[in-house]
């Protein structure tokens, strides 16, 4: 494995460290449970944990903090399978089993934010892998990660599909006083036969609404990113509907739905799982995305438009691309003011 390669992703004007974690701090472990059942975890000890966003890429935001590298989620689809082609680890089942831990993430994270040089960026966190991920409970890392936010009123979001994310129902609301705190939990279809096959290692569809349910009711505002939608799969209008349907029981501020990419990696790994499990769909597959990683404009616009329809039918709409949702505590109440002259105003 190469771990000597990983170069710190900085400011052009500033020189990078020599990579994110040398070899002799790597410690590999096993844990004999069933939850863990083969998967190997490699603690490393972080130089830094703030990565910067290349600025070719599409995301909203500039600035994420991934404190796994690998996720036991397995999705089929995932985008992040090409980055443990970094590691020289594979970008299939390895992916899904050979789990990289910063075990110092909340140290180091609340070192980077102390800086003279660092601003109050947002940071977004669950965008490459999900940080609460199976082995966030063994690791308890996000709890550290959260608490250095916070101190320094940092804005930040969060985008997940595990339900543990409500142990840290606290933590986020006392976040919630101080900063601009954003939440999303990934939804893309409510098919569970679909779920069982795509998203083998990851809560039910329902359970995932559990906790958009669970986060609005405790006053923290929760969108849902419908996404994948995978097509001939789970882009049909009737799919669509229950989807979002769903998605507006569990009380949901925001729906934002994103048609199925495959890049480099991740494409390998879905073709020949569509191949083993719906052979006939593999030629319309390689049709509709011969031109890349993204499936055509025209499809995009089309769920787009019909996602957008039905969430206004149902009372609910789309989120601001890359806007952080405020969470504003309650007002504190005012003291009676003292009898006096009213002013009158036209406003």
């Amino acid at each position: 494995m190469r771990w000597e390669n990983l170069a710190v992703e900085t400011r052009h004007d500033r020189p990078a460290d020599a990579a994110l974690f040398g070899a002799d701090t790597v410690t590999t472990r096993t844990f004999d449970t069933p939850e863990f059942a083969g998967i190997t975890f490699h603690e490393v000890r972080a130089r830094s944990v703030l990565n910067r966003v290349p600025g070719a890429s599409r995301m909203p935001f500039e600035w994420t903090v991934n404190p796994y590298r690998g996720c036991t989620h397995a999705c089929v689809y995932c985008f992040a399978r090409r980055t443990h082609s970094y590691l020289d680890l594979d970008t299939g089942i390895g992916f899904d089993t050979q789990i990289v831990v910063k075990v110092n993430a909340p140290d180091v994270l609340r070192r980077q934010l102390a800086s003279p040089r660092w601003t109050g960026e947002h940071v977004a966190m669950g965008t490459n892998v999900d940080c609460y991920q199976r082995a966030e409970g063994r690791y308890r890392l996000m709890p550290g990660i959260l608490s250095a936010l916070r101190d320094r009123a940092n804005p930040f979001s969060i985008l997940t599909k595990g339900t543990l994310i409500l142990r840290d129902l606290d933590l986020l609301r006392q976040s919630a006083e101080v900063t601009d705190v954003g939440v999303s939990v990934s939804v893309g279809f409510t098919d569970t036969d679909l779920w069982r096959t795509v998203e083998p290692g990851t809560p039910a569809p329902q359970r995932r609404l559990d906790v958009v349910r669970t986060l609005t009711d405790h006053g923290i505002g929760c969108g849902v990113l419908m996404a994948p939608v995978i097509p001939f799969l789970g882009d049909e209008p009737a799919q669509l509907r229950a989807t979002v349907r769903a998605i507006a029981a569990a009380g949901a501020t925001s729906v934002t739905p994103l048609a199925l990419h495959l890049r480099p990696g991740a494409r390998e790994w879905f073709m020949a799982w569509l191949g083993q499990h719906h052979p006939h769909l593999v030629r319309r597959y390689e049709r509709l995305y011969a031109d890349g990683a993204y499936a055509p404009k025209w499809y995009q616009r089309r769920i787009t438009r019909q996602v957008h329809e039905l969430a206004e039918e149902y009372g609910i709409g789309p989120t601001r691309t890359g806007t952080p949702r405020r969470i504003r505590p309650p007002a504190p109440a005012e003291a009676p003011a003292a009898p006096g002259p009213t002013q009158l105003t036209l406003l």
